[in-house]
């Protein structure tokens, strides 16, 4: 070491009088393109005026793949069984039988329903009220209707 080199430290070590600043090493810093003020370096966003400086993440921008083979087919199939299907009635036929033997459930034993025309049979077509709400709703339905 020389004595230029020894003398710099000598200052560097020798105590401050109290109160006084210490200096602190200066951070690298640039200057805003917006507002021209002092900004860190490796400052983003400028800290005086707000505004973006630099592009995020240095300007890299990352590769995306996508790899999309969407081989989904529709595979939607009808698995009823036969006594499932529904099957067409003649909106007429259920007409007449509901009107001249409702009251014995014949109109639902046409249609498949047997639950409920034992019912019927059973209750005089549920004390006539079914056989009269069964008629109205009948006539309001399309010819052929399905079941």
């Amino acid at each position: 070491m020389d004595t230029e080199q020894i003398a710099q430290q000598n200052q560097s070590a020798a105590p401050q009088p109290a109160g006084a600043p210490v200096p602190q090493p200066e951070a690298p810093q640039k200057f805003c393109k917006h507002c021209g003020g002092k900004i860190p370096a490796d400052a983003v966003v400028c800290t005086l005026c707000g505004r973006q400086v630099e592009e995020m993440g240095g300007g890299i921008t990352p590769s995306i793949v996508i790899n999309n083979s969407n081989e989904n087919t529709n595979t939607n199939v009808n698995t009823m069984n036969a006594y499932m299907q529904s099957k067409a009635r003649n909106k007429w036929v259920a007409l007449a039988l509901c009107f001249f033997l409702g009251f014995l459930g014949a109109h639902k034993f046409y249609e498949g329903k047997s639950g409920k025309g034992v019912l019927y049979l059973f209750t005089m077509g549920l004390f006539g009220i079914g056989v009269l709400i069964d008629f109205i709703s009948l006539l309001f339905k399309p010819n052929p209707y399905y079941i």
